[in-house]
């Protein structure tokens, strides 16, 4: 790909909106939402102290609450969830930033004990993950899910499209489909979790129609130019394989990209060690599959995977994508866009205090000085 003056800080059109830099705030799970998963204002400052990203795309959040797999996750299928983060997108709008919500259902990655009344998880196909799932009463082991039938494979669609209504009530900019990370929409896609036999299951023409089905629904709410799609092509979290990854993905992203998306986002993998991350020295096409993958889809194109200030900028200046997602860094550098700017040095983060608890951790980590302290 030929080199282009593009870095970080280079504003970007996505969708209806012209973002200040592309620099993207990727999801994050922290599991801090209220009770019910109902937003908080503690929520609020944590997105409140990153609204300097061109983007920020919310954490997980669940659109049923069959679609729960982690405890203290905020939801975004009722009123009170929808009000929640209306205290938090307003809060990021207040410094200037844009919010997309990622709509998310966990699939098979759960356990009866967080699931409405103990039941079980559900999947395309009754295979079990391997691991486990931390819940208020301590760690369990994975089960085998139940198999969705065909009615409730519409009810699960129709769950999407009503989170995609609630998040307009919230006021977002936008909403992301999580179709990565071995989560249901994926648990489709993938011939390893996906054994069905009927118009869902099969070769991938048909493995890949749920997806599309939820990208119908949702951009009958939202439109096609304020909704992304997240994938992660050969990522192995979550007991995931496919028996063809490569034919797989690029028969998802030649169906999807005349659609008109905001925005594809891929985390890239290293299939030479596909149980990590890409490191930040870039090297393009160290995933065959995501080059492939961003020559076909005509759009908008964001990239994670353990990016730095010069791997990012290599990026863009190659043309390999057009924005850059930025996942821990974002934690305990609420500031990062302008320690990315400056060259300053990167707070690191508590492992402990990733997932739980209240402020340590989460909306105590320090700017870049004093006289800037955040929100």
């Amino acid at each position: 790909m030929k080199e282009r003056k593009t870095d970080l800080f280079t504003p970007v059109s996505l969708g209806p909106y012209e973002l200040p830099n592309r620099i993207v705030m990727s999801p994050m799970t922290r599991s801090r939402a209220g009770d019910g998963g109902v937003p908080t204002s503690l929520n609020a400052r944590y997105y409140e102290q990153r609204a300097a990203a061109g983007l920020i795309i919310t954490e997980a959040s669940q659109v049923s609450l069959q679609g729960v797999g982690y405890p203290f996750t905020p939801g975004i299928h009722n009123d009170d969830q929808a009000d929640g983060w209306k205290i938090v997108t307003n809060a990021v709008h207040s410094r200037g930033g844009r919010i997309f919500c990622q709509l998310f259902h966990a699939g098979r990655i759960s356990v009866p004990a967080l699931q409405p009344e103990d039941e079980l998880p559900v999947a395309p196909s009754p295979v079990a993950p391997e691991g486990e799932a931390w819940t208020p009463g301590g760690m369990v082991t994975y089960g085998t899910p139940r198999a969705l039938e065909r009615g409730e494979i519409d009810m699960a669609v129709e769950a999407f499209r009503r989170a995609s209504e609630f998040a307009v009530v919230a006021g977002f900019d936008g909403v992301e489909v999580h179709a990565a990370n071995g989560y249901l929409p994926d648990q489709f896609l993938q011939s390893g979790t996906n054994q069905r036999e009927d118009g869902y299951g099969g070769p991938p023409e048909k493995r890949i129609r749920f997806v599309l089905d939820i990208l119908g629904a949702v951009t009958g709410v939202w439109g096609a130019d304020r909704v992304g799609i997240h994938i992660s092509p050969g990522n192995p979290f979550n007991s995931m394989r496919d028996s063809d990854p490569e034919r797989l993905f690029t028969t998802l992203v030649e169906a999807v990209s005349p659609l008109g998306l905001a925005y594809l986002s891929v985390s890239e993998i290293d299939l030479a060690d596909p149980g990590t991350f890409k490191e930040a020295n870039y090297n393009a096409g160290l995933n065959e599959i995501t080059g492939k993958l961003r020559q076909l889809f005509r759009g908008t194109y964001i990239t994670n995977g353990g990016y730095d200030a010069s791997s990012a900028g290599a990026v863009l200046s190659s043309a390999w994508t057009d924005l850059v997602s930025f996942g821990r860094p974002f934690i305990s550098n609420p500031d990062l866009p302008e320690r990315l700017r400056t060259g300053a040095a990167l707070t690191p983060l508590d492992p402990a205090t990733l997932y739980g608890g209240g402020e340590k951790g989460y909306t105590d980590y320090p700017f870049m000085s004093e006289k800037n302290p955040g929100p």
